[in-house]
């Protein structure tokens, strides 16, 4: 069984009050802030390490970005990752969601044969859960999303899909992308062994000259996806507690609301 995870390093989020706004860019600045595997990503890299435990074959771990997200790829290799590979072409800068599925899409066709692609619901810096299935309509293939449980049997995927205040049971053939949330499990941490075999694995750096991709569905000139404005915002303020009897503080309250025209 082959599984690819495909995986983002993203900001730390402990470290998220040192990322600032590059206002002629629209885009996050990157530079000195702390970065890791994107927290979905690991859960990813954990299934798919017990999948293939319990079924045999390898485990590839895919991903876009600069030359830095080596450090990510270099941490799933100590997971138990099989093998990892790296997307990176100044080309691919400024690639949205949708440019960004293509490249992993055409990285995976030359990939070759796979029975199953995990990611994880969703980055934390992006938030908008889109790259997972952008990958599977690329392909063709079927996608189950916002999964918290998964078993594969003959062929088969079973996996029970989260809702907004429920969770239903899905399944489909391989093979298909799943894209899980922190609920399928806790990942492991890498090993000290695996540290050390980590740091001698090559990773081998796929650009567009690696690639069969078309240069206008790549980077910025792929992208129809226009930021108009990106801000951080403005923390709220201090909320004030009213106390004393309940007819007293019920006048207040009224008043206050009167007063802020909140009715």
């Amino acid at each position: 069984m082959h599984i690819i995870v495909c995986i983002k390093q993203v900001p730390d989020t402990e470290e998220l009050g040192k990322v600032q706004v590059n206002p002629a860019t629209n885009t996050l600045k990157r530079e000195g802030v702390p970065s890791i595997i994107n927290p979905f990503d690991e859960n990813a890299i954990e299934e798919a390490l017990r999948l293939r435990e319990k079924k045999g074959g390898e485990v590839t771990a895919l991903s876009m970005g600069p030359p830095q997200a080596e450090e990510a790829l270099r941490k799933s290799l100590a997971m138990g990752v099989d093998r990892a590979i790296l997307l990176s072409d100044k080309a691919f800068a400024g690639a949205d969601t949708l440019a960004t599925s293509y490249v992993l899409a055409i990285a995976i066709k030359k990939i070759g044969e796979f029975d199953l692609i995990l990611s994880g619901k969703q980055a934390i810096d992006g938030d908008t859960a889109q790259v997972g299935p952008g990958i599977a309509e690329w392909l063709n293939i079927p996608q189950l999303t916002y999964i918290r449980k998964l078993e594969v049997n003959d062929n088969k995927v079973r996996a029970e899909r989260v809702l907004e205040d429920s969770f239903e049971v899905v399944e489909t053939s391989l093979p298909c992308l799943v894209t899980v949330t922190k609920d399928i499990n806790e990942p492991r941490y890498p090993s000290l062994r695996g540290l050390l075999k980590a740091k001698k694995k090559e990773i081998p750096i796929w650009g567009c000259h690696n690639l069969s991709v078309e240069r206008k569905r790549v980077g910025a000139d792929g992208s129809p996806t226009q930021v108009i404005k990106i801000f951080t915002p403005q923390p709220p303020g201090k909320g004030e507690i009213l106390s004393g009897e309940i007819s007293e503080v019920a006048d207040r309250l009224i008043r206050e609301i009167k007063k802020r025209k909140i009715v």
